[in-house]
């Protein structure tokens, strides 16, 4: 399983373990609303009356729109963070990388930086501290940080929203055997980057990210999660697997054995052969 930030059923090698295959959707949701990326008014009205925020989005993709959105020099709103005042949980250690929640925000006339950096803040803090996901994360034997930053990885990972539970359940699966995650998105996130393949060299870049030589999740969140996303990561359903591999746009298989996976693999190797499981964009 690897995670990464292309558009949703994209395919990619993944390597957990030995050679895997995995697809990932981290804008998800974001792929529908990326372009346009801001909502105008009347026709000829330059300036943007709204900001979407795609579902997946790094912090650095939202730090770009929103200067874009609010015509200031590249660099501003990443510079604005440590006076917004924003509202973080102390794991986060100020960085509101997960908490930048994807949606559409109003741009009034007067918008800053910080004034929108503390909405979206305010607005994640509003879905995710309420007592369903609370009790989520506690069920799971983890804190509500804990679980944006699985969500977060799910949101990277999943090729579908149908998806996102069993890989929510391969990740906790992972993490209970002591097994290393081996998240492409980790790596990805890592070296500031979105990709659909992953090298050997990449999988040994000495980072905290590297989810195939650190054991347990990453650090922070490594993208800003949805809420269905959360819901995979705080209720996942029952199951044994391990690995994944999406054979072809719409057919994510789920192993529990290493055997299995390999069998599903050469399935999706077929497939890429014959031409039926190419990447769409």
């Amino acid at each position: 399983m690897q995670m990464n930030t292309p558009p949703q059923s994209t395919i990619r090698l993944t390597r957990r373990g030995r050679v895997a295959l995995i697809a990932t959707g981290a804008v998800v949701a974001g792929t529908a609303v990326a372009v346009p990326l801001l909502g105008l008014g009347d026709e000829g009205d330059a300036r943007p009356t709204s900001l979407v925020i795609p579902e997946g989005w790094r912090s650095g993709q939202i730090y770009d729109a929103v200067d874009k959105a609010l015509a200031l020099p590249a660099g501003t709103t990443k510079k604005s963070i440590p006076k917004a005042g924003l509202k973080l949980p102390n794991d986060a250690e100020g960085n509101p990388e997960g908490y930048l929640f994807p949606a559409t925000y109003p741009l009034k006339e007067k918008a800053t930086p910080e004034a929108l950096l503390s909405f979206m803040v305010n607005t994640a803090s509003r879905k995710f501290n309420g007592a369903p996901v609370a009790a989520g994360a506690q069920r799971n034997a983890m804190n509500v940080y804990q679980a944006v930053t699985i969500a977060s990885i799910v949101q990277a990972e999943a090729a579908s929203k149908a998806d996102m539970g069993k890989v929510a359940r391969v990740i906790f699966n992972r993490l209970e055997r002591g097994m290393p995650l081996q998240m492409d998105s980790t790596v990805n996130y890592a070296l500031n980057r979105t990709t659909l393949r992953t090298t050997t060299s990449d999988t040994r870049v000495d980072s905290p990210y590297n989810s195939y030589q650190r054991m347990g999740l990453p650090p922070t969140p490594i993208d800003n999660p949805g809420e269905d996303a959360m819901r995979a990561a705080i209720n996942p359903p029952p199951g044994d697997w391990l690995y994944f591999v999406t054979v072809k746009p719409g057919d994510t298989r789920f192993a529990a054995t290493y055997e299995e996976h390999q069998r599903n693999v050469a399935e999706f190797n077929a497939a890429q052969k014959s031409g039926s499981s190419q990447p769409t964009k």
